[in-house]
């Protein structure tokens, strides 16, 4: 299978990791088809979104159902507003395309926050930084290789 930055940034680490890879078709909802195709648990499946949260570039990891409350994202980050990265912004901060993007490698490391609710799981899926492309690494190894802060990120529904 191709690397990635990504995977690159796990194997270099010593994170032991799983790839694995999907027909992606460019839809909006890369984490769900991904997590369909692959029989994730949509909960298990994070999604990586880029945001401004006050002065500072940011990456949410949120399940590949949930919606994320810039709000709920702005408090963990401690700024008093946060807004969603414009794709072409997010593309150039990571050197990801969108539908790839990935904390994983990324050409500028941002500060992480993952929805507290994935701590529950041992592993968790989320994009290796390239289209179609997923890794499956142990929760704590993910944390702690991008310094991840847990925080509640969910909007109610």
């Amino acid at each position: 299978m191709a690397e990635t930055r990504g995977t690159s940034r796990l194997r270099a680490a010593g994170v032991e990791h799983r790839l694995l890879r999907y027909r992606y078709t460019g839809g909006g909802a890369a984490a769900e088809e991904a997590a369909r195709a692959l029989g994730v648990e949509p909960e298990r499946m994070l999604k990586s979104l880029v945001a401004r949260a006050g002065e500072r570039d940011v990456f949410a990891l949120v399940p590949a159902t949930a919606e994320l409350s810039l709000k709920k994202l702005a408090t963990a980050a401690g700024a008093k507003a946060a807004r969603m990265a414009e794709p072409r912004d997010a593309e150039r901060l990571t050197g990801y395309q969108v539908g790839g993007i990935s904390p994983l490698g990324s050409r500028r490391p941002l500060p992480v926050f993952l929805e507290r609710a994935a701590l529950a799981f041992p592993r968790v899926c989320l994009n290796a930084g390239g289209r179609g492309m997923i890794v499956e690494v142990g929760t704590a190894e993910l944390i702690a290789l991008t310094g991840a802060a847990a925080a509640d990120l969910v909007a109610q529904s």
